[in-house]
């Protein structure tokens, strides 16, 4: 393995999607992520397709895409938690391991002896990450939650969605489970800061990472327009809260996404839009006067948006400079020329198929550049491997 984190060892105990989001990005980062899964039966998202993977000859495997899409990188072991010999094999991969992952409800490890204290006390510098639905601590920190109840619980479905009274109003989730998502990435930035004080100090930590305290977070210039102006934000569908006009328009052949972000953009706007006039226009001339005259601002946009067409206008405001885009489907995504350049999308060759696409990494680094060339594993895959290599004696886990 190449990649930055080449040298880390991470033992992944989490399943679904929050904390093997982090250790998806710990293995594309190069490190050696043991991901651990309940004997027989695995993570839970094996089971939530259909779709599942498919072989050549078109049938389903027991590889679903959501799993597929959390866990490249990985090698699997199967344990059984309940088993005191598997207990014991789990405190032997923690005493060489850097990082430990970990999403169970609080005090469940602790009774298996395999909790932050336990694992502590044979390898002192163990970084260990609890993520966890609401904390380790407070009224709330027994309770089960899923990202779809804490988008809720978090404030973000208020302000994700149409406005009420127009067709399609009402609060909507956002489409694809951001809170697990950006709780794995809290969680990987918790552990790298953790891992950059032990390079200091020598010492190991416990990362506490909450799914509803990282939804709080993201409420973000939405949260702090309400604490210091008192007022409720609210669902404006596209409509941008603070900066305009930012919005879904319709064209004469679809729909763009004009987002003007200054007022300079504004001016270079009016003037592709055949009204340079309104770049001097005390009611449109700056952002907060935009803001405060939408209504009369919108309109008058709309009309205008409908005269060209979707490649008329992504080329005539593209060469102003001005920020603008179609609303992609999911093919479209990959089609994008920039996308492809980029290579985002790659093939790896899978034990069931000859090649599985996979959404990469983002990150891209010049002097240790990622490699992707070890797929989401098959459940209890490497556990032959895993145990010679720590000198397990098989028979024990049986």
């Amino acid at each position: 393995m190449s990649g930055p984190l080449s040298h880390i060892k991470v033992l992944d105990l989490s399943r679904i999607m929050a904390g093997p989001w982090a250790g998806q990005i710990f293995a594309d980062l190069g490190a050696d992520v043991i991901k651990v899964e309940r004997k027989g039966v695995g993570d839970d998202t094996r089971g939530w397709g259909p779709p599942y993977l498919k072989t050549s000859d078109g049938e389903d495997t027991a590889e679903s895409g959501y799993y597929l899409s959390v866990n490249r990188g990985k090698r699997s072991i199967e344990v059984d938690f309940s088993k005191e010999s598997d207990q014991k094999l789990v405190r032997a991969l923690a005493k060489r391991s850097d990082i430990v992952l970990e999403n169970f409800k609080v005090g469940t490890l602790d009774r298996y002896g395999l909790g932050y204290d336990d694992l502590k006390a044979i390898n002192p510098g163990i970084i260990y990450c609890s993520i966890t639905g609401f904390g380790l601590d407070g009224p709330r920190k027994d309770q089960v939650a899923y990202d779809f109840m804490i988008q809720a619980m978090g404030g973000l479905m208020s302000v994700t969605g149409e406005r009420d009274g127009v067709a399609g109003g009402g609060p909507q989730k956002v489409g694809v489970p951001i809170v697990d998502i950006m709780t794995g990435m809290y969680s990987t930035i918790g552990v790298l800061a953790a891992l950059a004080r032990r390079n200091e100090t020598g010492e190991g930590e416990r990362v506490d990472v909450g799914m509803l305290d990282v939804s709080v977070s993201m409420l973000a210039n939405q949260a702090m327009n309400f604490l210091v102006s008192g007022a409720t934000p609210t669902r404006k569908g596209n409509k941008h809260p603070n900066i305009q006009p930012q919005d879904v328009f319709a064209v004469a052949d679809g729909h763009i996404v004009l987002a003007v972000g200054n007022d300079d953009q504004f001016r270079r706007f009016a003037g592709v839009i055949g009204k340079p006039e309104l770049a001097d226009d005390p009611n449109f001339a700056t952002n907060v006067a935009r803001v405060r005259n939408l209504d009369v601002l919108h309109p008058m946009i709309s009309e205008i948006f409908l005269a060209r067409t979707l490649d008329q206008w992504t080329k005539d405001l593209g060469a102003a400079n001005v920020p603008c885009g179609p609303i992609n489907t999911i093919p479209r995504v990959f089609e994008d020329e920039q996308v492809k350049h980029r290579k985002m999308l790659r093939t790896l060759k899978h034990p069931l198929v000859d090649e599985l696409p996979q959404v990469v990494s983002p990150m891209n680094f010049a002097n240790a550049p990622l490699d992707f060339d070890r797929p989401p594993p098959l459940l209890g895959e490497h556990t032959k491997q895993i145990l010679a290599e720590i000198g397990w004696d098989e028979g024990e886990s049986q």
